[in-house]
């Protein structure tokens, strides 16, 4: 059974009812409930522990009842890792990774695309609609698959490529877009009353978000019920951030923390998008469309969220920041990252890495906090960033004697 009670609206407390389809309340994202009192009678710690290694272990705290219309590949329990180089290069003493690259479609978005593809199967949509950046687009289409659904993607002409033959590989319908996510948003929009689709944009439904706390519940029960002092995410539309924000406070009203300690948010753009960054530096909760935005980090590419106050809302509430990191430096960090630990560091956390280099420095960060930097994607979706110069080429019998030097 689902422990949902409500839907409440993130920007004036409106209470809606989760049995019926839902998007936004006065153009504003909504929350998801729970009867958490029921929740904590139904699941404890202890059973929890002998549960699936999957994000479904978390399923009181899920908005799906009925498990036969679940959309499942297996997603979660990403892997935290310990890195000691990186943090050592970063003069962190107490560095860790939650490596989101090694999900079913190779990125976080595995998480909010199947609880909502999820959620929509259960409440009888046929037909969906999703606007991308990159890797939301292949993650819908391979959850709408996974039952049967059927998918439409659009995705910005200079997507990364492989984001781009993904979706259609999955089987949906995906179209290459002149101009960026917010024209694909309007598009979607103006479609729906003619192809009867239901839209699956970032935070214009309630669900993704839910996919997306798993990342939380996940970090809380990996770290033994004791959440580390620092998260650094690299920060689109913000689902994950809000999310994970969220699953502190359920796992704090459920007594299942060890302390009342919560960790310090940052959120982490690129220089060439920056709207969250740009809002937070003047102390406003509301940010602008940032112009003209362009940042190799397709995913950190969205000059306008719809959930911007929450972002900084969770920010404030965690004394945590927000930051912008130049181009050059997230580069330069997500290849040495993963040559320092043979993590597939994407360009956005190499944002992540860049920022936490400028708090080491400024002193905002303690060199001896316990630190988690999220990797939201795997880099070998990013070939046109990845990619360098051509590799030297060896024609035998090989020359070991140059070869050595």
């Amino acid at each position: 059974m689902s422990f949902v009670t409500h839907l409440e609206a993130a920007i004036d407390g409106t209470i809606l009812p989760h049995e019926a389809l839902q998007s936004v309340h006065a153009g504003r994202p909504l929350w998801v409930r729970y009867d958490l009192d029921a929740v904590g009678a139904a699941l404890n710690k202890q059973e929890l522990a002998g549960r699936e290694p999957t994000m479904w272990r978390y399923r009181e705290l899920l908005p799906v009842s009925d498990e036969t219309k679940i959309a499942s590949l297996g997603e979660g329990m990403s892997p935290l890792l310990r890195c000691a180089r990186l943090g050592s290069a970063l003069g962190l003493s107490d560095l860790w990774v939650k490596d989101e690259s090694q999900l079913p479609t190779g990125s976080f978005k595995s998480r909010g695309l199947s609880v909502a593809i999820s959620r929509a199967n259960e409440l009888g949509v046929q037909r969906v609609a999703i606007p991308t950046a990159g890797n939301a687009g292949g993650a819908m289409a391979a959850y709408a698959a996974r039952v049967g659904m059927e998918a439409f993607v659009f995705m910005p002409a200079d997507t990364p490529i492989v984001n781009q033959y993904e979706a259609a590989y999955y089987g949906a319908h995906a179209f290459l877009v002149d101009g960026l996510i917010t024209d694909c948003g309007a598009i979607v929009r103006e479609g729906t009353p003619h192809m009867d689709w239901f839209d699956l944009s970032t935070l214009k439904e309630p669900y993704r978000i839910e996919g997306k706390k798993t990342m939380g519940l996940e970090l809380a029960e990996q770290f033994s019920w004791s959440l580390p002092d620092v998260i650094t995410y690299p920060t689109g539309g913000g689902t994950g951030l809000i999310g994970m924000w969220k699953a502190f406070a359920e796992l704090a009203a459920l007594g299942w923390l060890i302390d009342d300690r919560r960790p310090r948010m940052v959120s982490c753009q690129a220089a060439g998008c920056a709207p969250i960054s740009t809002a937070w530096q003047k102390g406003e909760r509301f940010a602008d469309p940032f112009p003209a935005p362009a940042t190799s980090a397709s995913g950190l590419r969205v000059p306008a969220a719809v959930g911007d106050f929450m972002i900084i809302d969770a920010i404030n509430e965690s004394g945590g920041q927000a930051r912008a990191c130049p181009e050059d430096s997230l580069l330069y960090w997500a290849r040495r990252g993963s040559e320092l630990e043979g993590i597939a560091f994407a360009p956005e956390a190499g944002a992540c890495l860049g920022v936490l280099e400028m708090l080491v420095s400024e002193k905002v960060v303690d060199p001896e906090e316990r630190v988690v930097v999220f990797n939201t994607g795997a880099a070998q979706k990013y070939i046109e960033v990845i990619g360098g110069s051509a590799l030297p080429r060896l024609s035998p019998p090989v020359d070991w004697t140059a070869l050595s030097t």
